[in-house]
């Protein structure tokens, strides 16, 4: 079994794309009507919208291979992409999707530890991340990897 990561570039915009698609509609479909879904993954993860996360140089997409395959992908933020305000000693976690088929191999803790040694390069004090109250198996990994739930917005 080989796992290794790689950073993401504008050339890889189709791929990324390609995976935002399956990876949400893997995790959400299930959960929402197919209007609803087709109009978040048009507005979230159409071209124009994928490159200028990709351009942004507080943004960072890195994708993650199993055996040579791409099995998913991970975006962190600093500064002021972050989706909330954290201020600059922050980074968010804003995505960590594994397909399906790839799931349950350690590649999510991978993707993580990840995104942990980028903050400790990038000299942060806190890393965060937004989950939906209803992804129960992103609430329990997280607790696992010792995360805990600091507030909650009421809806």
């Amino acid at each position: 079994m080989t796992i290794h990561i790689r950073k993401c570039t504008l050339e890889d915009i189709r791929v990324l794309q390609e995976i935002s698609y399956e990876t949400f509609n893997e995790t959400f479909k299930h959960q929402n009507s197919p209007e609803n879904m087709n109009a978040y993954l048009e507005r979230a993860f159409n071209v124009t919208q994928l490159a200028e996360e990709l351009s942004n140089r507080s943004s960072q997409f890195y994708f993650v291979y199993f055996n040579h395959e791409l099995a998913g992908y991970l975006k962190l933020n600093t500064n002021d992409a972050q989706s909330e305000e954290m201020g600059n000693e922050s980074l968010e976690i804003e995505r960590i999707y594994i397909k399906k088929e790839y799931q349950k191999h350690g590649l999510g803790k991978y993707l993580l530890n990840k995104a942990m040694e980028i903050a400790m390069e990038c000299h942060k004090k806190k890393v965060w991340l937004g989950v939906w109250e209803k992804n129960e198996n992103a609430i329990a990994f997280y607790k696992k990897m010792g995360f805990v739930q600091t507030k909650m917005y009421p809806l």
